[in-house]
């Protein structure tokens, strides 16, 4: 089976090998090739990738290509993981909101707008190119903001798109683990967006064990989101949200945060990343202990503003490793080998939440085989999150407008709507920023 990641040069692909690389049953994959326009950071990966593989004479096979089309045929599976402007575009996005006072995260707010506008019409010519080089592979979204994306490719590839994240695997991981029930054992009631949902319910044997939790403050407090948000709001929604969320709830407190801090995400990781691709260039290092030691500093980094202001202390040992890597490991299981399994996953709505249309990506548990993906069914959301859900997903929906017809006026309409951005001048003034340093977003007249 031939697995074809997309970003094949970036820092987060042996994560996915070494799954690969672990799994030992019949079907498994067994070549990855992979894509980048960065021949010399292909090269770097290829080396930590080679490392991985040292002790296993069976290991699928590598080989890299900066030519999508050659990538591109006859893969049976597409990972897609590419990064528009790189690591130094998410800086640029996250200065010119904060110096406008909204948050600029990668995903969240204006930040994720820009991502999405520079993203979505890559995005979209990958997906057509799919369709017509290699028609009957399926593509692994996880390429930010993964909703989004998801949604612009699922426009030309149908349900042949899946988007993955790994902030719902963790927090259901913690929850089960705060409630002493085996991860596997539990049912996650989780619905919502992208990087904007929550955890309803935990079921273990038919019974929602969520409850428990919610009425045991001290219980309640001693995991990371009950840290982050605080156990009086947890108890006052009735729900655990995906840490994302705090980005909506204390906003003024997270942008403080970002705006003190001494640097911003995006341009730590640029800092970072560079010294670990210079080392892996070096012949007599060990490019696999550079991404290791690299890795974990970035692990425990991770929203760390956030957890400061909420005074939410280091992140736990357990909360250190990846996760999505085995969310798109057992997706390809249950796909390619019709193992019937259920994952959080992003898919369009069908009937799923009657507050949105039947093509809207959203993020819930779905079973899974050999046909794809197929959201379960789930209650209703309570009106607060409801009202959230589509504003956010009227954002979206703006930005894909946008990227489709090129209009400025559009992209205007999707900052100024967003829940984040208080003023259709700083919209205005966000754009204008925007435009200036993202040579990707010149197509916006």
């Amino acid at each position: 089976m031939r697995l074809t990641i997309l970003g094949g040069g970036g820092f987060r692909v042996p994560l996915v090998y070494g799954a690969l690389v672990n799994d030992r049953a019949e079907g498994r994959v067994t070549e990855v090739v992979l894509h980048d326009l960065d021949a010399a950071r292909l090269r770097a990966v290829g080396r930590v990738l080679a490392e991985q593989a040292a002790a296993v004479p069976d290991a699928p096979t590598v080989t890299a290509t900066t030519d999508l089309d050659e990538a591109l045929r006859g893969a049976d599976f597409v990972f897609s993981a590419i990064r528009v402007g790189g690591l130094r575009g998410r800086a640029e996005d996250e200065r010119v909101a904060l110096a406008e006072g909204v948050l600029g995260q990668e995903t969240v707010g204006a930040g994720g707008i820009a991502y999405g506008l520079r993203t979505v019409p890559v995005a979209t010519e990958i997906a057509r190119r799919v369709a017509r080089l290699a028609p009957d592979a399926w593509v692994i979204n996880f390429t930010n903001p993964a909703g989004l994306v998801t949604e612009a490719m699922s426009r030309h590839l149908g349900d042949r798109v899946i988007g993955i994240c790994d902030s719902p695997v963790g927090l259901g991981r913690r929850v089960a683990r705060v409630l002493g029930a085996a991860p596997g054992e539990a049912f996650v009631d989780y619905v919502g967006l992208n990087h904007l949902g929550w955890v309803r319910g935990l079921r273990v044997a038919g019974r929602d064990e969520l409850p428990r939790l919610l009425a045991d403050p001290a219980l309640l407090g001693s995991f990371e989101e009950g840290r982050l948000f605080g156990t009086d709001w947890l108890q006052s929604l009735g729900a655990i949200p995906n840490e994302y969320l705090h980005y909506y709830y204390f906003n003024r407190e997270a942008v403080r945060s970002y705006q003190e801090a001494g640097q911003t995400r995006g341009a730590f990781l640029l800092d970072q990343q560079a010294r670990f691709y210079d080392e892996a260039a070096d012949p007599a290092a060990s490019a696999l202990l550079a991404w290791d030691r690299t890795r974990a500093e970035r692990e425990a980094t991770y929203m760390a503003e956030n957890r400061e202001s909420a005074g939410a202390g280091e992140r736990e040992e357990e909360d250190l490793s990846g996760g999505y890597e085995n969310v798109a490991l057992a997706l390809m299981r249950a796909i390619a080998r019709d193992e019937r399994a259920t994952l959080i996953l992003n898919v369009r709505n069908r009937s799923t939440l009657a507050a949105l249309d039947a093509e809207a990506v959203i993020e819930v548990p779905c079973l899974v085989d050999a046909s794809g993906a197929h959201p379960l069914a789930a209650d209703p959301l309570p009106e607060h999150a409801t009202g959230l859900v589509c504003s956010v997903k009227a954002v979206e929906r703006e930005v894909l407008a946008a990227a489709e017809s090129g209009s400025r006026a559009t992209a205007v309409k999707a900052f100024a709507l967003h829940p984040l951005v208080d003023s259709v001048g700083v919209a205005r003034r966000l754009v204008e920023g925007y435009t200036e340093v993202h040579p990707g977003l010149a197509y916006l007249k």
